[in-house]
């Protein structure tokens, strides 16, 4: 199956432009999901409470003056899976970016403190160790590229059944989120999960395929708009983990970043939405509401086209000449692109 009609995720608008978690995680903490919605775990060929205890609650906190705090918030609020038995948390990278504290709480209640490892952006993952010494229930990493389309799958969130939902997969396809990102081949389930930052999606073997990164809205046939959620695959995951748990990157060139955020008109034109901080396009003088014609002479018509384009020239410090319009008019302008992670505070360890 391949989506149409998918709308924007559903917290463009917070911020100037970014996922804002303090804004969206701010609910109560008696939420529920309605139980027509629940996972049966006599549906199951696993444990269902034993894979959701590896759900945790993550809360971050995040200096005022960090380079994300205006866009992503200070005080930020998901969850992660425990993969490891000491401890060691995956989560969506947005939440722990730049975080000064992290910590975790278990279904059982017990909260530690832990130190925030990494952030991959091409893949959108991070990861967090726990300081104390714990001894968790984890979910091994299963095989995302078994699930099609169809397969009934759990959305695991912290505090057991009551947050988690039963969903099915709808697609298998290419996601090109607005903040520089592109996944070759996302996951995509309904129902959408309310709280989606970081939740588990897990297989019908009871291991994990995914991470929950956003929700999207949509148009189904009957006109309905219907909330999706989309997820990280874990096997983005495998080739990267040594490198993120010994260096806190992945160990190949960071590819050009321009600090913009672009969506796509319906006039299949590439249109600057926001600016990220005092980032390469602002120092440049791109606006928002420019489109972006061209990128080095290649016509790009999709954030896809725009960003392969974009990554095409080489890597971080590469000057992109771009095509642009503004109020009519039509010139040249170059961007010197920037490594993202110099604009970053980095995590302290405690």
């Amino acid at each position: 199956m391949t989506l149409g009609g998918v709308r924007r995720p559903a917290y463009l608008w917070y911020g100037a432009g970014g996922p804002n978690p303090e804004m969206i995680m701010a609910e109560s903490e008696e939420w529920r999901v309605p139980p027509e919605f629940q996972p049966d775990p006599d549906e199951l060929d696993y444990d269902l409470d034993q894979a959701l205890a590896s759900v945790v609650t993550l809360r971050a906190g995040v200096p005022a003056n960090a380079f994300t705090a205006e866009t992503l918030g200070t005080e930020r609020s998901g969850q992660g899976v425990v993969i490891r038995a000491d401890g060691l948390v995956l989560t969506i990278g947005y939440l722990i970016t730049e975080a000064e504290e992290v910590w975790l709480t278990t279904s059982s209640g017990r909260t530690v403190q832990a130190h925030a490892l990494a952030y991959d952006y091409e893949s959108g993952f991070g990861l967090v160790q726990a300081l104390a010494i714990v001894t968790w229930p984890f979910l091994g990493l299963g095989n995302s590229s078994r699930l099609t389309p169809g397969t009934s799958v759990v959305l695991g969130g912290a505090g057991g059944r009551v947050r988690s939902v039963a969903a099915r997969v709808v697609a298998r396809q290419e996601f090109a989120g607005y903040w520089e990102y592109l996944l070759d081949d996302a996951i995509f389930t309904a129902p959408g999960h309310p709280h989606w930052g970081g939740t588990a999606l897990i297989g019908p073997r009871g291991d994990l395929l995914g991470i929950g990164s956003l929700q999207l809205q949509h148009q189904a046939g009957d006109g309905r708009i219907l909330p999706l959620n989309m997820s990280v695959p874990i096997d983005l995951l495998k080739p990267i983990l040594d490198d993120l748990l010994t260096l806190g990157r992945v160990n190949r060139p960071p590819r050009p970043w321009l600090g913009l955020f672009a969506q796509e008109d319906e006039d299949d034109h590439i249109v600057v939405v926001g600016l990220a901080g005092d980032g390469p396009a602002k120092r440049a003088g791109l606006r928002a509401g420019d489109r972006v014609h061209e990128v080095a002479g290649q016509p790009v018509s999709s954030l896809a086209e725009f960003y392969r384009a974009l990554w095409s020239l080489g890597t971080a410090g590469v000057d992109v000449p771009l095509v642009i319009e503004r109020e009519e008019d039509r010139f040249d302008l170059t961007v010197t692109s920037a490594d993202r992670d110099r604009y970053l505070r980095s995590s302290r360890l405690h």
